[in-house]
C-alpha cells in the first residue's frame, strides 16, 4: 500500500491552534493583566519561544513522534529510565485532572453570569459536567468530523469579542507596569500554548516530515501568539485594573473567574454576551472532550493488570470523578487550577524533560540550549511551587491600592 497523502501545512497550523484555543486563553488577561500589558507581552513572547523550542524537541525525537500510540510514560521511561518515566505519570496526571477541574470551574462561571441566580452554580456545575462527559464518552467521532466547523466558529466569535471590547480601550491603563508580579504570570502562559499531545498526531499527518512539521507547528502557534497578545491588549486596555465594581481585573482575580465574565459586566451588549458565552462555552467543551478522552485512556492503562482492564463504569469513576468533587467543593479554583496545570504539570513533561533530553542527546551549542530550557522552566515551576506552598508570595501591587498606596488606579 502507498503513503497516504501529507496533510497540507495551513491544515495542520490550524489543528495547533485549535489545541490552543482553551481555557488558556480565557484565564490569560485575567492573571499576565495585574503586572501590566508590556510585562504580559514580555512573558508571552518568552513562553511561546520557550514551548515552541521543546515542541521541537518532541518532534525530532523519532521514538515520540513516530509511534503509533504516543506513550509519554513509556517514552521519557526508555529515554531518562524509571525516575523519567513515574514523573512523567504524576505530571501527566496532575495536568488532565488539573485541566478538567478548571473546565468545569470555568464553565459554570460563565453560565451563572449569564442566568445570574436563576440556577444554583452547583447544578449548572453538574449540568455542564453531564453533557461535556456524554460528548466525551459518545461525541468524539462527531466532534472531529465538526472541527473545522468549530474552528472557523471559534475564530469568528474570536474576532467579534476583541471588536466589541477594543471599543472601550483605555490607553492610560496599558502604560502600568509590576514588573515583580511577572514571575505569577508564566504558569498561565504555558497553559495557554501547550499543544504538545497531539505533536504525534501532526507528525504523522505530515508523513514524518519534520521540516513540514516544524513549519505546521511555527504558525499554528503564531497565530496563537497573535490571538492571545490582541486578546490580553483589549482586556486590560478595557478593564479598569482596580477599583470597587466587579469588572475590574482584580475583583475577577481574586474571584477566579474567565476574562469574559467581567468584559461582559462592562459592555453589557447581549450580542457580546452571547458571543462571549458561546466563545468560552465552545473553546472549553472541545477541550474537555480532548483531555477527558486522554485521562480516561491514560486511566485505563494504569489501572490494567495483567492484561485485565477494569470496567467502563469503574474507569469512568476514577476519571472524571475527582474533577466533579474537586470543583464541587471548589468552585472558584478556575484560576488556581490552570496555575498549577502549568506551573508544575506542563512544566515538567514538556519544559523541563525535553530540556534534560536536548542537553543528554547533543554537544555544543544545541547542548547548552537544552540547559537553558531546563533553567527556565525550573524557575517558573519552583516559583509556582513556592507559591503553592506559602513559602514565597507574590501578590500584585493593584492588592494595596485601595488600602492608601500612592499608585494612582488607571481606572
Amino acid at each position: 500500500m502507498g503513503q497516504a497523502p501529507r496533510a497540507s501545512i495551513i491544515s495542520m497550523a490550524f489543528v495547533v491552534t485549535g489545541n490552543l484555543l482553551g481555557a488558556g486563553i480565557l484565564a490569560l488577561p485575567v492573571n499576565t493583566g495585574l503586572s501590566g500589558f508590556i510585562p504580559s507581552l514580555v512573558s508571552i513572547l518568552l513562553m511561546w519561544a520557550a514551548m515552541f523550542s521543546t515542541a521541537l524537541i518532541l518532534a525530532s525525537q523519532k521514538h515520540f513522534a513516530e509511534s503509533p500510540t504516543a506513550d509519554l510514560p513509556s517514552f521519557f521511561g526508555a529515554e531518562l529510565g524509571a525516575a523519567g518515566k513515574w514523573i512523567t505519570v504524576l505530571a501527566n496526571l496532575v495536568i488532565l485532572y488539573g485541566l478538567l477541574t478548571a473546565y468545569l470551574s470555568g464553565a459554570a462561571s460563565v453560565l451563572e453570569d449569564i442566568l445570574g441566580a436563576k440556577v444554583p452554580g452547583w447544578a449548572l456545575l453538574a449540568g455542564f459536567f453531564l453533557v461535556a462527559s456524554l460528548l466525551t464518552v459518545f461525541g468524539m467521532k462527531i466532534m472531529s468530523r465538526c472541527n473545522a466547523v468549530l474552528m472557523v466558529f471559534l475564530f469568528a466569535s474570536f474576532i467579534l469579542l476583541v471588536i466589541f471590547a477594543a471599543r472601550f480601550m483605555k490607553p492610560e491603563r496599558l502604560v502600568y507596569t509590576d514588573w515583580s508580579y511577572l514571575p505569577a504570570t508564566l504558569p498561565i502562559v504555558v497553559t495557554a500554548f501547550h499543544f504538545h499531545n497531539i505533536i504525534p498526531t501532526i507528525c504523522r499527518s505530515m508523513n514524518f516530515d519534520f521540516k513540514a512539521a516544524a513549519k505546521a507547528m511555527f504558525i499554528g502557534m503564531g497565530i496563537g501568539f497573535v490571538m492571545n497578545s490582541l486578546w490580553v491588549l483589549v482586556a486590560v486596555g478595557a478593564l479598569p485594573l482596580a477599583g470597587s465594581g466587579s469588572d475590574t481585573l482584580l475583583h475577577t482575580f481574586q474571584t477566579n473567574l474567565p476574562a469574559t465574565v467581567p468584559l461582559a459586566d462592562l459592555i453589557r451588549s447581549p450580542a457580546f454576551t452571547i458571543g462571549a458565552m458561546m466563545f468560552a462555552l465552545v473553546a472549553i467543551t472541545t477541550s474537555f472532550m480532548a483531555n477527558g478522552t486522554a485521562l480516561l485512556g491514560f486511566v485505563s492503562d494504569l489501572t490494567t493488570r495483567n492484561g485485565r482492564t477494569p470496567s467502563r463504569i469503574v474507569v469512568l469513576f476514577l476519571a472524571l470523578g475527582p474533577p466533579l468533587l474537586i470543583a464541587l467543593v471548589y468552585p472558584a479554583i478556575f484560576l488556581k487550577a490552570l496555575d498549577v496545570v502549568g506551573g508544575v504539570g506542563i512544566v515538567v513533561i514538556f519544559g523541563i524533560l525535553p530540556g534534560v533530553l536536548l542537553a543528554k542527546q547533543h554537544r555544543g551549542k544545541l547542548r547548552l540550549a537544552g540547559i537553558v530550557l531546563v533553567a527556565v522552566f525550573s524557575v517558573v515551576l519552583l516559583y509556582e511551587i513556592g507559591q503553592e506552598t506559602g513559602m514565597l508570595q507574590i501578590e500584585p501591587a493593584a492588592e494595596y491600592w485601595h488600602t492608601g498606596s500612592p499608585h494612582v488606579v488607571p481606572q
